[in-house]
């Protein structure tokens, strides 16, 4: 098709912006503690953030490392518009774990806020070609006054808009490539799923840079909502924040459920505000309670190669006469494909699809226009993740006779913790690493907060001698801190005949509580295991 023609427009969700500074120029755009923008104020500073990255990225991807703050926030239009791929770096990460997706994805420039000056000295030493760094502050908003605004229109509505890193099931980062077209039409099925309106106002609990904050820094200026920049949960901030700014809209795993249901402040709310919650499915408890304070909860499933949410546990209204108990057990299941997905399949190892039964398990996959354009770098990876045309999420569900989805199983290797996913396979190769650790499993272990956490069970070298203490301490110094198991229990690991370890019995024990006799204490109390962290 002629991309001139009067009845087509390539899609991105850069265009947003650009309407919601023509339609709502004067309302407020942005609340970022003392600071408040409105849509024509933040249309003119990502302009500007554009024109300075322009001739400094040539086309090379920009990557960002902050917290929910509003540059965070103007680098989601900004960087495209300098045509040029956003690349959003966990905050949890090491300086080796970030040094890695620099020169993966071969940054042209690094944009981070003061917090991490020392994780970003030590990531940039040693890259053959390290980026050039900009300072949020002062650094950043010369370059923003000094700049010529620029909005670099897109050609190809499939072209790479954002480079995600993943785990995955492997210790070894994945750069998951999202285009324009996914991510403006991913937007727009946030809007409709959570009602977002020009009246909305939006809390940023969910971190921006996972999945692209799900499509919601686009989805809520789609909708000329207004934007509260958060840069950390903390549940007193969160309920003064919600109460003060009328906060209608926020997303998190559901250990932020935990935090803002469980917290002192915790009190019914005059006005009802929505809460969509993914990662790992909320518990009927923790429903029931964040219903009675006012929360509409609404239940996500997805994950990075997904935009984030691809299904979406939609609510039926013949479920409002059903008893508390039951609602909330509907409420809990992972549901169906959003708007804009295929209609999600649950298949048996050979390809076929279970019966809607509620009972016959299948692996969950996924297809449609959120879908990822595929690794960076990684075509056999990305192959074989979609060997047919659909994307096996390695989630174990099954699909009710109402044709919703519920996930029964995930894949076993992947710890989910707060939202996160770590992947057991880097963290045994981090504890393998020990000089007194001979063996290694590393699984999920229950946690009232987190949903689960990593844990740890080792076998020594003859003779050799460690703690607990120890080993968490040698994880906690090569990688991020949160990917550091909880507990580490030592002694002889169960293995099949043919010596593989049998993982399962040691998640069994986990969820039992049953603990071997061990060289160390089998649970950890230290600070780090109390340490408050986002999802």
């Amino acid at each position: 098709m002629n991309s001139s023609s009067m009845c087509f427009e390539p899609l991105t969700p850069t265009a947003f912006l650009d309407r919601a500074a023509a339609a709502h120029a004067d309302r407020t755009a942005v609340v970022d503690g003392p600071a408040r923008f409105t849509y024509a104020e933040l249309h003119e500073r990502c302009a500007r953030l554009a024109g300075a990255l322009a001739t400094r990225a040539r086309g090379r991807p920009v990557a960002i490392l902050a917290p929910n703050v509003h540059e965070m926030l103007e680098a989601h239009f900004g960087i495209p518009w300098a045509g040029a791929p956003l690349v959003t770096i966990n905050t949890r990460l090491s300086g080796n774990e970030i040094r890695y997706i620099l020169g993966h994805c071969r940054a042209s420039v690094l944009v981070y806020d003061p917090l991490f000056d020392e994780v970003v000295d030590a990531a940039v030493t040693g890259l053959a070609d390290p980026p050039e760094r900009i300072r949020i502050g002062e650094q950043y908003e010369t370059l923003l006054d000094a700049a010529e605004p620029t909005t670099r229109a897109v050609d190809d509505e499939t072209t790479l808009l954002s480079i995600n890193y993943t785990s995955g099931t492997t210790g070894r980062p994945k750069g998951v490539m999202y285009h324009h077209r996914g991510a403006y039409l991913q937007a727009l099925a946030m809007v409709a799923h959570t009602g977002l309106s020009p009246s909305a106002v939006h809390l940023w609990t969910l971190p921006m840079f996972h999945c692209n904050g799900w499509c919601f820094p686009w989805a809520v200026s789609a909708a000329a909502a207004t934007h509260v920049c958060l840069p950390r949960v903390e549940p007193t901030l969160v309920w003064e924040l919600i109460r003060r700014e009328g906060v209608t809209h926020l997303e998190g795993a559901p250990t932020v459920l935990s935090m803002l249901g469980h917290a002192p402040e915790a009190e019914p709310l005059p006005h009802t505000v929505h809460l969509a919650t993914g990662g790992a499915p909320p518990s009927p408890a923790i429903l029931r309670r964040m219903t009675g304070l006012g929360f509409d909860v609404t239940h996500l499933y997805g994950l990075t190669e997904t935009y984030g949410p691809a299904m979406i546990c939609e609510w039926r209204p013949e479920w409002n006469d059903c008893d508390e108990l039951t609602r909330a057990t509907l409420s809990a299941r992972q549901g169906v494909g959003n708007l804009i997905a295929c209609t999600p399949r649950v298949l048996t190892d050979d390809g076929r699809d279970v019966p809607a039964d509620g009972t016959t398990v299948g692996q969950i996959t996924l297809r449609g226009n959120n879908l990822m354009l595929g690794y960076l770098d990684a075509p056999e990876s990305t192959a074989a993740a979609a060997p047919d045309g659909w994307f096996r999420t390695g989630d174990l569900g099954v699909r009710h006779p109402d044709g919703y989805v519920e996930l029964r199983d995930r894949s076993k290797d992947v710890i989910i913790s707060g939202g996160e996913n770590i992947a057991s396979v880097e963290v045994e190769q981090v504890i393998a690493e020990h000089p007194a650790v001979l063996e290694v499993a590393v699984v999920a272990a229950p946690d009232d907060r987190w949903g689960e956490v990593p844990a740890a069970f080792v076998t020594l070298q003859p003779s050799a001698t460690a703690t607990e203490a120890e080993i968490i301490e040698h994880v906690r110094a090569r990688i991020a801190r949160y990917k550091a198991p909880k507990s580490v229990v030592f002694g002889p690991l169960p293995k099949t005949s043919t010596g593989k370890i049998k993982k399962y019995v040691l998640r069994d024990e986990q969820r039992t509580g049953w603990q071997r006799t061990s060289n160390g204490p089998a649970r950890s109390d230290s600070d780090e295991s109390k340490e408050e962290e986002t999802a």
